[in-house]
């Protein structure tokens, strides 16, 4: 697709992004980022929100780039429909329609019916091949017809949606998320000894740390449970959860009944997520649902150890003996030896760590899943299906 030219010639593209809010989460993080390096490359973005702009909409707005909020009630909304259309007609003709995941994808494709040609890029940005409700379902196989390119955000990822959804191996393609790892500071001693202190742990204290939602993707039972047993070998050791959710309250009780209650912090939802990182000795992430995720990234730009499970994209984040440790799927007794695997040998994890971040730094940058999104947008289709 060709841009159009600014008074001194160069190309640009007009690209919208719709998603459902920009409130705060990793597909959200991925969008804002990627709008950032696309302004900065002199294209013109912005993001048309299904509902509400989100709490992380200022971050955009503060940088010029525009953010429309349709305000979608429950069940399908024609009133939202009709001002999506309204945003998306605009630019007829001559942009770039980047959606993100399912019902953004669906209210878009319905919304470009009868405009102007569209370039239609749909990102999905988990894993794929879970089942959806049957309208949903087929309104999405039927807008493969007009869109250009599925994007997973992980080879695993693709491989569900061509093998397990049956979409056209033709139009999925694989681009990684990305995040900004030259702005992450490897974790520290001092840092750690930081956190102890305002924790009222000793200043000794190995950290286990782990960021995200607490909800049933994550599976933090079994991470609990996993810790548990590695307090009876390796009692200097904490577990850190930072993040909140549905499940805090009887994540809560859990841990009292496994004993662990005085040796485990619940953080909450913290906006200094960095510095947090800084103070872990390994990260953990117990998922049995994942994708490409974007707390494994940042443990990478910290030089974190990791122990993930086998879900997802993780493993070509975190490679088995390389940067971290993979294990089974809800396992505590594996994920308890993997912890204690990393924690035994720090000089082996402080080397895996740097080999996380040097992975990071060449791999997993905004500019480069910039590139390759750039790229994709510009990319010949190769027919309908």
């Amino acid at each position: 697709m060709r841009g159009r030219t600014d008074r001194s010639g160069k190309g640009f593209l007009k690209i919208t992004h719709v998603v459902e809010n920009l409130n705060r989460g990793g597909l959200e993080r991925v969008v804002i980022d990627l709008a950032h390096a696309q302004q900065a490359s002199g294209d013109l973005p912005r993001v048309v929100c299904l509902f509400e702009s989100g709490t992380l909409a200022h971050e955009l707005t503060a940088k010029g780039i525009d953010v429309v909020a349709c305000h979608k009630g429950a069940g399908f909304d024609l009133g939202a429909l009709r001002r999506l259309r309204r945003a998306l007609a605009a630019d007829a003709g001559e942009a770039v329609v980047h959606t993100h995941n399912l019902i953004a994808h669906d209210y878009a494709a319905l919304a470009l019916l009868g405009l102007p040609r569209y370039r239609l890029i749909n990102t999905r940005h988990g894993m794929g091949g879970t089942p959806v409700a049957r309208l949903r379902g087929a309104l999405y196989r039927l807008s493969m017809r007009w869109t250009d390119h599925v994007v997973a955000v992980c080879e695993a990822a693709r491989r569900n949606l061509v093998e397990r959804e049956g979409l056209p191996a033709n139009k999925v393609v694989s681009v990684p998320n990305g995040i900004p790892v030259a702005t992450f500071t490897p974790a520290s001693d001092a840092a750690r000894r930081r956190l102890a202190e305002h924790e009222g742990l000793a200043p000794t204290t190995r950290m286990v740390g782990f960021v995200g939602r607490l909800n049933w993707a994550k599976d933090l039972p079994s991470m609990l449970r996993a810790f548990a047993l590695l307090q009876q070998r390796r009692p200097d050791t904490a577990l850190i959860l930072v993040g909140d959710g549905a499940l805090h309250e009887d994540l809560t009780t859990l841990a009292a009944s496994e004993g662990i209650a005085e040796c485990v912090r619940f953080l909450g939802d913290r906006s200094d997520v960095r510095d947090l990182l800084q103070a872990f000795d390994v990260f953990a992430m117990s998922s049995v649902s994942e994708g490409y995720s974007i707390a494994l990234l940042e443990a990478c730009a910290t030089a974190l150890p990791i122990v993930a499970t086998a879900v997802g994209g993780n493993a070509e984040i975190a490679v088995d003996g390389v940067n971290g440790r993979i294990v089974p799927v809800s396992d505590p007794r594996a994920f308890a030896d993997a912890l204690e695997f990393v924690l035994g040998d720090p000089a082996r994890a402080i080397a895996m760590g740097h080999r996380g971040r040097d992975w990071a730094l060449e791999q997993a940058t905004i500019a480069r899943m910039h590139a390759r999104y750039r790229a994709l947008y510009e990319r010949p289709v190769k027919g309908l299906i």
